[in-house]
């Protein structure tokens, strides 16, 4: 992708906040990176590489990735992932899959493979301790795969144990308000791409007129977006007590971006 139809790289700094975090939880720093689609179209090895030297510039405690390394066949996961072996972190680096990386058959398993031999822990409907059990970080399946099943997952927590949530599509928020969630970290949408200035996404916009208008189809309606919350396209959201953020991804599809860079996100956690 041309970095005119792309846009330069952007750092995102949020601090947020958690309740009942752990003092030895205390300003601890997570990097996520989502929406590559690495096929040698939407995202430059150049713009990876910068996306690479920044976070480890950063010196995460963890990294975070949500989804989409691929764009349609697995095949270009290796590539990626010789080159994703080059991030740093003090706890780790985890990960869920999402919808581009379920699209074929094997597509789940030669990622995930992938992923898993350069030391990348992939969560599908799991949990892991990265910081001991104060703290759990949960990786759900995504939301268009039949195993998405957030209930099996989210009842093994008690309610009273704050935890993170990586989960590619943002309109599993909707459903997780069920549980408590102090930070559901989100990719999926590009941040919508084209953003109108003091409006927000044009996606947003169009989906507002077309909640106007009488609309003789409303199950065709229903499928015109492959999301539904675009108010949630892009940065921190507070639903009820659940706080999402939402990246805009890295990877690029034409026409391109417009006030929408790709971004890296810098988190700071802190105590409530």
């Amino acid at each position: 992708m041309h970095w005119l139809l792309s846009g330069p790289l952007s750092i995102q700094r949020l601090t947020v906040k958690i309740t009942d975090l752990p003092v030895s939880l205390q300003g601890k720093k997570l990097v996520q990176m989502s929406d590559f689609h690495y096929d040698g179209l939407r995202l430059s090895d150049k713009l990876l590489a910068q996306a690479i030297a920044t976070s480890n510039q950063l010196k995460p405690d963890l990294v975070l990735l949500t989804g989409d390394y691929v764009t349609t066949t697995p095949e270009p996961i290796h590539t990626l992932a010789s080159q994703l072996k080059q991030l740093q972190s003090q706890a780790g680096i985890y990960a869920v899959l999402g919808n581009h990386d379920i699209r074929h058959k094997h597509s789940k398993s030669e990622i995930t493979h992938a992923l898993t031999n350069i030391g990348v822990n992939v969560l599908w409907n799991q949990i892991a301790y990265p910081w001991g059990i104060e703290l759990p970080l949960v990786g759900l399946a995504d939301r268009y795969s039949p195993e998405f099943y957030p209930a099996a997952v989210m009842n093994q927590l008690h309610p009273d144990t704050p935890r993170i949530v990586l989960s590619h599509n943002p309109d599993t928020a909707e459903l997780l308000q069920a549980w408590r969630v102090d930070l559901q970290l989100s990719g999926h949408t590009h941040g919508g791409q084209i953003v109108i200035p003091g409006i927000g996404p044009i996606l947003l916009c169009y989906q507002k007129i077309q909640q106007q208008i009488r609309y003789p189809f409303p199950s065709r309606r229903k499928k015109s977006f492959f999301i539904h919350h675009w108010e949630w396209a892009q940065g921190l959201h507070q639903l009820g007590t659940n706080q999402l953020y939402v990246n805009r991804g890295l990877g690029t599809y034409l026409p391109g971006r417009l006030f929408c860079p790709p971004e890296i996100t810098e988190i700071i956690l802190q105590r409530a």
